[in-house]
């Protein structure tokens, strides 16, 4: 029995269907995503979404859908459906599903008058195609299949409209055709296995409408070009693949490469190997860069996400290379001790070098790292990121980053959020943290301690004559500067005048790390603080809401969203912190509570991101899932928690 399955009756039910999306990707930055029966709710939404070297590599959905008819008895049965305006969907073909499994790779079963067809997908994992498989499970006699492309030919975040600079005609090649819309983009090639008859009827199809953006407050109605559709008989038994990608390929291999391609994936079976298969999902490989990619759909690989969640998924699956290649690719991106926002784009305004904490989570990367790999191999790769961070904080950066007296890290843009809290509407921080953020001097003691632990291992005197009176200082400076007398719980960032008493989940951060400036029964206190607070069934709220400034629910237009995103909304990655804090003080009996916090997410499989989970989720119950459908630090929580809980029962400490 299939771990993922969805009977007919839920995915009739619109309600219920329209909300649960697939996503696959191919490990070098293409994707396809859409929901559980293939109608499309987001402009991300596509069968074919890749990066485009003629477009600096930024992703373009090429192939929107495909809609599959059978002509059975002189009848024509539609199997795609579409939402048009005024709530009307055309075709209805989710009427005709029987069932949807998703094991190795999704298989939809329609049922139309005693015709049974399966269809299957996969997305290649070495160039940017996407194949479908269509299989004639039971025909009292011959069928035939009509198979209808919709393209779009356009940025992820942008939407077509039917227009007269499209090249809508097609080129014939071996058993399909291909066709370029635009010049600056490459050409789409869809070819089927055996040979069919192409029936050329380009058509426009207007005002097709995405109901999730919609909700969003974003522009929702597109126009989609449809060149044709390709004709096959087939008979019970038989199969027919359809292949469409950048690159032409020799028909002979189309129906192998599917083969191939599914017998490789991760079986997901259960919860564990949905976690598993997932993690892998955010990997983008490209020649010699290898990237993290933030989450999806619209994420790309921003580097605060990359430090924090590739431990996580890579060291989890015993994929150490990988968490070599991503941080060797981060650290040609290494500027004067910091990281720009993000690894994949070039030097613009949006992608400065300003963020306070990125760069220690680089250092917490490697100190997790470090157990997997030779010291010799730590030192020759890692060694001189770590000096330029920790000298170029100590004397101060551009962007006001800077160590004082105190020993402890300041941080003074003043219209630019410099930490992980880092919403903005209409260009102003929600939630600015300007001065000492807790976490950011949490990491920053655990970097000067794991380096002084480096130090000494290597016999480096100069460093540690440097950094112990430092390490001294940070740690009696942190406990003064944050810790509340009485409350018993750390300030979440303090100006050079005053604590901000505001409760948040930052603070979790210091008691979680491998050096803690917090004693255990300071410890203690913080972790019942943020479990009386903030801890719910899917993670941790970014404020109390017993706070003023608190927001029940993520949703509405994007000011709505951006508001709540800080102020309320329910982070899961923050829960690897929670879990180590909790193991820091209590041990293997912390182990019934780690199991419940992470086989709270197992009923996620089937929400929303179907085999994933989100990036957020509301502060209030039922706490539904929100934001991007697949989040890689989100991920990398949960497999962090499934290490820690393996560790203790194998070796409890």
């Amino acid at each position: 029995m299939s771990y993922l399955k969805f009977e007919k009756n839920q995915l009739v039910n619109l309600e219920y269907s329209l909300q649960r999306e697939f996503l696959r990707t191919n490990r070098s930055g293409a994707y396809a995503s859409s929901t559980v029966i293939n109608c499309n709710t987001r402009k991300y939404h596509g069968l074919l979404v890749c990066p485009t070297s003629e477009n600096n590599g930024n992703r373009h959905v090429m192939l929107s859908m495909v809609d599959p008819t059978i002509v059975f008895n002189n009848h024509e049965f539609n199997l795609g459906i579409h939402k048009y305006s005024g709530g009307i969907y055309e075709p209805k073909g989710h009427k005709y599903i029987e069932e949807l499994t998703i094991d190795t790779i999704p298989c939809i079963v329609y049922n139309v008058g005693g015709v049974r067809i399966s269809m299957q997908q996969v997305l290649d994992d070495e160039e940017n195609r996407v194949l479908i498989k269509y299989t004639i499970l039971d025909t009292p006699k011959s069928v035939v299949l009509r198979l209808k492309p919709f393209l779009a030919f356009r940025n992820i975040h942008v939407l077509s409209k039917a227009n007269m600079e499209a090249n809508t005609r097609p080129e014939i090649i071996e058993n399909g055709i291909r066709i370029k819309m635009y010049d600056g983009l490459p050409y789409l090639n869809m070819q089927t296995n055996k040979k069919p008859d192409f029936v050329h009827m380009p058509d426009w199809y207007y005002n097709i409408e995405y109901q999730q953006e919609q909700e969003r407050g974003y522009p929702f109605q597109e126009d989609l070009f449809s060149p044709g559709y390709f004709e096959v008989s087939l008979y019970k038994g038989e199969d027919i693949v359809f292949s469409a990608g950048t690159e032409m390929m020799g028909t002979m291999k189309i129906k192998r490469r599917f083969t191939t391609i599914a017998q490789n994936r991760v079986n997901r079976i259960n919860f564990e190997n949905c976690l598993y298969n997932a993690a892998q999902q955010f990997i983008s490989k490209h020649k010699k860069t290898t990237l993290l990619i933030a989450g999806y759909p619209w994420f790309e690989s921003r580097s605060r996400d990359a430090m924090i969640a590739t431990p996580g998924l890579t060291l989890s699956i015993n994929n150490r290379q990988t968490m070599l290649d991503i941080l060797d690719t981060a650290i040609r991106k290494l500027h004067n001790g910091l990281f720009p926002v993000y690894l994949n784009s070039d030097t613009s305004e949006s992608n400065l070098h300003k963020s306070a904490d990125t760069s220690l989570w680089f250092i917490h990367a490697v100190q997790q790292l470090k157990e997997h790999i030779s010291l010799d191999l730590l030192i020759k790769k890692y060694w001189p990121a770590i000096l330029s961070i920790l000298d170029n904080l100590y004397k101060g950066t551009d962007n006001i980053i800077k160590m004082t007296d105190h020993c402890l890290i300041y941080q003074g843009e003043e219209n630019y959020p410099q930490t992980w809290m880092d919403a903005l509407v209409k260009n102003k921080p929600v939630t600015l943290r300007k001065g000492f953020a807790v976490e950011v001097n949490a990491l920053w003691y655990n970097a000067v301690c794991f380096g002084l632990e480096i130090a000494k291992e290597i016999g480096d005197k100069e460093f540690i004559k440097k950094w112990i009176p430092i390490e001294s200082v940070a740690k009696e400076s942190f406990i003064n500067k944050f810790w509340i007398p009485g409350e018993n719980y750390l300030a979440d960032y303090c100006t050079t005048q005053q604590q901000m008493d505001t409760i948040r989940p930052n603070q979790i951060i210091a008691a979680a790390l491998p050096y803690s400036p917090l004693s255990d029964l300071q410890k203690v206190d913080v972790i019942n603080c943020v479990k009386h607070k903030l801890l719910t069934k899917k993670g941790l709220r970014t404020i109390s809401p017993a706070d003023p400034q608190y927001k029940s629910y993520y949703s509405g237009t994007p000011y709505d969203r951006e508001r709540a995103y800080h102020q309320g909304t329910v982070h899961p990655w923050l829960l690897e912190f929670y879990a180590k804090a909790i193991v820091s003080v209590y041990k293997k009996d912390a182990l019934p509570e780690l199991s419940k916090i992470f086989f709270n997410f197992e009923e996620e499989m089937t929400k929303s991101g179907i085999g994933t989970i989100n990036e957020v989720y509301d502060g209030d119950p039922p706490h539904e899932p929100r934001g991007a459908i697949s989040q890689a630090w989100s991920i990398s929580a949960l497999l962090q928690i499934k290490m820690i809980m393996d560790r203790l029962v194998t070796n409890p400490i």
